[in-house]
C-alpha cells in the first residue's frame, strides 16, 4: 500500500498523509449532505406534483407513480443522510487520534 509504512507494531501513518485524508474524509462527508439535501428538494418538488388534481385513471396512475419514487428517494436519502454521519464521525474521529496525548 502506497504511503504507509510497516513498522514492528503494525502500520503507521506519516502524519501529514493522515491529515490530508482526514480532510478528504471531511469534504466527502460535506458532499454527501449536500446530495441528501438535493435529494430534499426534489422530494419537496415530487410533493407538490402529487398534490395536483388530475381525476383522469391516467392522472390517479401518475401520482401513484410518484409516490413511489418518492418513498424510493425518501429510503435512499435516509441512506445517505446515515453514510454522511459516520464518514463525518470518522474523519473526526482521524483528527482526535492525531492531536497530542492520543
Amino acid at each position: 500500500m502506497s504511503g504507509i509504512l510497516m513498522a514492528a507494531g503494525g502500520t503507521d501513518l506519516d502524519s501529514q498523509q493522515c491529515i490530508s485524508r482526514g480532510a478528504e474524509i471531511q469534504r466527502l462527508g460535506w458532499r454527501m449532505r449536500i446530495c441528501a439535501d438535493q435529494a430534499d428538494a426534489v422530494l419537496a418538488r415530487l410533493a407538490q406534483l402529487q398534490l395536483e388534481q388530475w381525476e383522469s385513471p391516467a392522472g390517479r396512475a401518475y401520482r401513484t407513480t410518484l409516490a413511489l419514487q418518492a418513498a424510493s428517494l425518501r429510503r435512499g436519502r435516509d441512506a445517505l443522510h446515515e453514510a454522511a454521519e459516520a464518514t463525518l464521525r470518522h474523519a473526526q474521529n482521524v483528527a482526535t487520534k492525531l492531536q497530542p496525548g492520543f
